[in-house]
């Protein structure tokens, strides 16, 4: 039952705050009503960015979605973000349908250019699109980069940080062997 309650809370919700949401962004916001999102989500979108959201998104608590400056977010039917997901576009993100995010992923389109003269101060990026297609599984914590292109029906290991393309139907698992020493006291 309490299940079904949050549901209707959420659903609710949603449809309220996506409602104001294109109060202010009459054409670079695109919703449908049936979407379940956590009141404690947070969705901006900058001067001239663009947000599309598919149906029955589903957001959980502390998830973020940023739309920057000239940025573009499209996010298919079907997907849902486990808690603590934050996705950031300066350029372009591109996530398909039925796409299950883990707790904790981390999405960049843009990288800080600290190579040119106050780059970092300044705020200056390099940006590259990202390309996530269908019926992906993306494990918890992990990050995915500038220029990443994900093939449909991928599954990415928790804890991996990804930058690169991959083909369709891949199997992304970045191992790490751990290191134990002793420690010795000095009396």
């Amino acid at each position: 039952m309490k299940k079904y309650v949050r549901a209707i809370i959420c659903l609710i919700y949603s449809l309220v705050k996506f409602s104001i949401i294109k109060l202010f962004h009459i054409n670079k916001f695109e919703f449908t009503m049936y979407n379940l999102i956590s009141p404690f989500t947070e969705i901006e979108i900058s001067k001239n960015g663009k947000l599309a959201l598919g149906k029955l998104l589903k957001m959980r608590s502390g998830s973020k979605v940023r739309v920057r400056k000239d940025g573009e977010i499209k996010i298919g039917k079907n997907t849902s973000l486990n808690h603590g997901c934050i996705f950031t576009a300066h350029e372009k993100i591109i996530i398909g349908e039925n796409v299950q995010f883990g707790p904790n992923v981390l999405i960049y389109d843009h990288d800080h250019d600290f190579r040119i003269k106050d780059g970092l101060k300044s705020l200056k990026y390099k940006t590259s699109p990202i390309i996530i297609g269908n019926n992906v599984w993306i494990g918890s914590n992990t990050i995915i980069l500038r220029g990443s292109k994900i093939g449909n029906n991928c599954v990415i290991g928790a804890g991996s940080v990804i930058k690169g393309t991959y083909e369709d139907g891949s199997i992304i698992v970045q191992k790490r062997e751990n290191s134990v020493s002793k420690l010795s006291y000095r009396l």
